[in-house]
Formats: C-alpha cells, structure tokens, sequence
C-alpha cells in the first residue's frame, strides 16, 4: 500500500517514517513525505533514511493543489502535519487555525476527491481539556483550553464529519505528551536536558504541579500503525504511555540523571490557562488493537539524555534559532 506522512520531517512524523520502514511484513510499500519544513520540520530528521526509500514533497497542507497531489494515488493518509506547541499558540493563535483546521479539511477533501482508503488523523489529548481524577474515554466531551489545543479539537471535528457525510473511513488517535530522538528543543524534555548539557538552569511553570503522561515517541508510532492496520472507520483511539507525572517530579528526574540538585530549577511565571492534568483510558486501544506501551519511562528518558548528548549537532543549530 503507498502511504503519505504529512508532517513528516517533525519529529512524531520522522520517527513514524523510520518505523514504518523498519516494520516486518509492512502492509507499507512506499512513502510520500509532505512536509513545509517550517521552524520544527527539518530535513535533518530524515538525514538517515536512504534517498530512494521515500520520495519528499516541500508543501503547504493548506494549499488546495499542494494536498491534491499530494494524496493522488495515495491508500493510506497518515495526517501528522500541526502547529503543536502551546506557548507559540499563546502568542500568536492564527497560524494553528490556519494549519490545524484548514489544513486538515484541505487534505481531507483531497482525500475524499483522490479516493484515498483510510485517513488516519493523528490528534492530542489536550482536546479534552483538563481532569482533576480519573482518566478520559474517546466518549469524553472536548473542552479545549488553548488555542491550539481548540484547533485540534475542531480538526478532530471536521476528520469525523468527512467520516460520517461522506462515508470516508478515517480514524483519529489521540496520544498524550511525546519524548524522544529528534524532539525539537523548545518542548519540555529536550529544552530541560540541553539547558542541563550546556550547564544552565531550567524555567519550571509556576509550582511545577501539572500533571501529564509521558509516551515514548515509538509507542506513539507503534499506536498509529495499529490504528490504521486494525482500527475501524470512523473510531477515536486513545494512546497513552501510561506514566504521569507532575512537572516538578519530571525535573527532579531528569536533574538526577545530571546529578545536579534543584538550583537549577528557575522557577517561572505559569503559562496563562494551564491544563492541570491531563490522563488517558487507553483500554479501547489495548483492547481493539492489541496497543500497549512498551518503553519503561526512566529507560525511555535515559536513552533520550543520552541522544541529545551525542547529537549537539543536531539540537544546537534549532534552539539558536529559537526566540531569546
């Protein structure tokens, strides 16, 4: 089957062309890359993959003529390309509408007239909003608190309408918060650890007690496949990793892997609407697709340290590229 990865040079997309390429008895035959290679979507990501393994296309997602063709002879559309970080969403919300929400209903619509298979759409549990106990179903209403967390919301919205207006059989996955290879450094996980390589502080959100739940980036991948090899039209799919932990207990581990103590936590002005805690059911996935995650935390964040460690190349040009 020929699939198309949108967003593909980000780091989730990356690391799912890689799987995809890497799987035993793939359903996967080729892969089309569609990437615009803003700020977080590098070539560098794919640097590592053979040339002839994938063919990449430079491209708008919005751009009616860039998702047609795009999608033409296409089976499988695996929709990763998003504006994704909260604070930038903060800052300036516009970009994520026009990305998230109208990029999404153009590849749909392209989709739809290409008569693409399956549309797996790749969402976030931030759509929910925030929970105080308990852990979300897919039954869960949507009660977005950020900007980008609402465009989501609404692109999850719009992935269902083409499921049920024009029959097309799409799947959504909702994953919670990623860590790996290739995170570009303005997340939490990979700006802490390279602050800490290049012996400096590490801002915590006002008292560090938001709690998330960390999904290694290969389960996360693992997860998608799965969606698309046994999911059904039409279904939302929770993937989690299955370990929450508050924002400050996350910086106390990752200070000890750098056996350095706690004044390196700068403490700063929380982000405005912060989400308390985010937690995810992920019986439906474990269930209906034989999900479970597989990477232990600490092994997990170990393994990532140590990448970023090995691979300043890689990080240090995009974080001086960042906002000062």
């Amino acid at each position: 089957m020929r699939a198309l990865v949108t967003g593909g040079a980000g780091f989730i997309g990356s690391n799912l062309v890689k799987q995809l390429l890497r799987l035993e008895n793939s359903k996967i035959s080729s892969i089309k890359v569609l990437d615009k290679l803003t700020y977080s979507g590098t070539l560098t990501n794919l640097e590592d993959i053979p040339k002839d393994s994938i063919e990449f296309i430079q491209g708008d997602i919005t751009d009616p003529k860039v998702a047609h063709d795009s999608t033409s002879k296409i089976d499988v559309v695996f929709h990763l390309a998003a504006e994704s970080h909260v604070d930038r969403s903060i800052d300036s919300s516009r970009v994520f509408i026009e990305t998230n929400v109208l990029g999404t209903q153009s590849l749909l619509e392209a989709s739809l007239k290409n008569e693409v298979g399956t549309f797996i759409h790749v969402s976030t549990d931030e759509v929910y909003g925030s929970i105080s106990e308990g852990s979300w179903t897919e039954e869960f209403p949507l009660s977005p608190n950020s900007p980008y967390a609402a465009s989501k919301a609404a692109s999850d919205l719009i992935a269902l309408a083409y499921a049920r207006t024009y029959g097309m059989d799409v799947r959504i996955t909702r994953c919670s918060n990623n860590y790996g290879p290739n995170q570009f450094p303005e997340k939490v996980i990979p700006l802490f650890v390279t602050n800490l390589i290049d012996n400096k502080k590490v801002p915590l959100y006002g008292n560090g007690k938001n709690i998330r739940d960390w999904l290694h980036v290969s389960d996360h991948c693992a997860g998608i496949y799965l969606a698309f090899l046994r999911g059904k039209k039409g279904e939302i799919y929770n993937i989690g990793g299955g370990r929450e932990l508050d924002n400050l207990e996350l910086t106390r581990i990752i200070l000890n892997e750098f056996k350095v103590d706690e004044e390196k936590i700068d403490y700063v002005e929380d982000r405005k609407g912060h989400d308390l805690r985010y937690s995810l059911d992920i019986s439906k996935a474990q269930r209906e697709l034989g999900y479970s995650p597989q990477i232990d935390f600490e092994n997990g964040l170990k393994s990532t340290i140590n990448w970023y460690r090995e691979n300043s190349n890689w990080w240090r040009p995009l974080k001086e590229s960042l906002p000062k």
